[in-house]
């Protein structure tokens, strides 16, 4: 199995930054996509950013210009830099993982996810 390890999150004020770190372990061969998710009370889970090996970072356009989406592809981490954060930010943000993974005596695909990590932005 492969898990990730998500951190980071917490209360801000309007304005303020914060940055998540997710971190995945286990038998892992590859990881072809790393990217965040968050689900707000009563509202299904969306795509925040993601980011393919080789490729540039894939954002929502809610969040253009003020997330930073960044990969450490040694430590198998991906991090979210969270700037001029807004209420509506405001939710539980989850980490995920696509890849290759070795299940003896063979590889096979893999999506994992994380626990989730509340993030609130509220004065």
């Amino acid at each position: 199995q492969v898990q990730l390890v998500e951190s980071g999150g917490g209360l801000v004020q309007p304005g303020g930054s914060l940055r998540l770190s997710c971190a995945a372990s286990g038998s892992i061969v590859s990881i072809n996509v790393m990217g965040w998710y968050r689900q707000a009370p009563g509202k299904e889970r969306e795509l925040v950013a993601d980011i393919r090996s080789g490729d540039s970072p894939n954002y929502a356009d809610s969040v253009k210009g003020r997330f930073t989406i960044s990969r450490d592809y040694a430590k198998n981490t991906v991090y979210l830099q969270m700037n001029s954060l807004k209420p509506e930010d405001t939710a539980v943000y989850y980490c995920n993982a696509y890849g290759r993974m070795w299940q003896s005596p063979r590889t096979r695909d893999f999506s994992s996810w994380g626990q989730g990590t509340q993030v609130t932005v509220s004065s």
